[in-house]
């Protein structure tokens, strides 16, 4: 007879078998992809030995591209499950922390697999004894959404904390740059100055900024090297700022004074933001006076006519 003990455990077997063919297929195929590394590494091997000269070179060069040992399964992201656990929204999470991309996604991959299978199994194991089917089924499911979107949650904070670190630098970055232009620098140079010598106050446009200058450098338009720093963290005045950016090296022209305009903007648009936030404090704040003021401000104002009361009919009992 099926009790609701019985269908529970084969629920349970059955996620273990499915996780288990999961596991074997990615072991499988990790194991092809070895072997046909070694015959290709074999093959490149024996034909650099035949040849008559640069045997060495060849065989160190190839050699080290052909290691399955030490190389990473990163096509493991490029799989149904990779895809699957690792969505785009993910990867671009992962971008706005500043985290090596491949390397980055993986490790997300194999943490959030590992957290999703080992809490409700750790739970299982020295929890569930004692406690009600109902009461463990729902903690185990709470717990495999905790493990699978645990990570996630953490990243989506540190990406926010960019956001807001890149929001108080971009007023910084302004000013800077427009020191640079009144000095005589180019634009360029100004970007590689401020890459270079000004990351240790400018960490997130700092580090953002070495990438578009890396990719600037290796033959891509300053339209193409910059349209990460304008679109990665969902910022209007650093899109627009690059935007201004992208149409001076295009077609020229001076650019302190359009950078002194957008100063300006920013400044206002802080001022406006401080204002809002005082007004939201004072609002806070009036509640909190409410709960923790105005009892003591009772007892002092009101105590001594209370007391006074207190004593009149006290006199009157007697």
């Amino acid at each position: 007879m099926l009790t609701p003990n019985v269908l529970t455990a084969i629920s349970l077997g059955l996620l273990a078998l499915g996780l288990l063919l999961a596991g074997g297929t990615l072991i499988a195929s990790e194991l092809r992809r070895a072997r046909s590394g070694h015959a290709i590494g074999k093959a490149i091997h024996q034909g650099t030995v035949s040849s008559a000269t640069g045997a060495t070179e060849i065989d160190t060069e190839f050699g080290a591209q052909y290691k399955p040992d030490v190389e990473l399964p990163f096509h493991w992201l490029d799989s149904r499950l990779g895809h699957a656990f690792v969505a785009d929204e993910d990867r671009n999470l992962i971008d706005q922390c500043g985290l090596p991309s491949q390397r980055a996604q993986l490790i997300f991959l194999v943490t959030r697999i590992l957290l999703a299978i080992l809490l409700p199994l750790l739970a299982l194991l020295f929890w569930s004894a004692g406690h009600k089917q109902g009461t463990v089924i729902s903690v185990l499911a709470a717990l495999f959404m905790i493990g699978f979107m645990g990570p996630k949650w953490m990243l989506g904070r540190f990406a926010a904390s960019r956001r807001t670190q890149v929001a108080k630098e971009l007023p910084l970055f302004v000013d800077l740059l427009r020191l640079l232009q009144g000095v005589g620098m180019s634009l360029d140079q100004g970007l590689q100055v401020m890459a270079t010598d000004f990351s240790h106050v400018l960490r997130v446009l700092g580090y953002e900024l070495t990438l578009a200058n890396r990719q600037y450098a290796q033959g891509r338009t300053r339209d193409h090297s910059l349209h990460r720093l304008a679109t990665l963290h969902k910022n209007e005045n650093l899109r627009s700022l690059v935007a201004l950016l992208v149409q001076v090296d295009r077609h020229g022209g001076a650019v302190q004074e359009p950078l002194r305009a957008f100063s300006d903007r920013l400044r206002e648009h802080r001022r406006s933001e401080m204002k809002e936030r005082i007004g939201k404090i004072t609002v806070k704040m009036t509640g909190v006076m409410v709960i923790t003021l105005l009892p003591a401000l009772l007892i002092v104002t009101a105590g001594p006519g209370f007391l006074a009361i207190f004593r009149a009919l006290g006199s009157v009992g007697k």
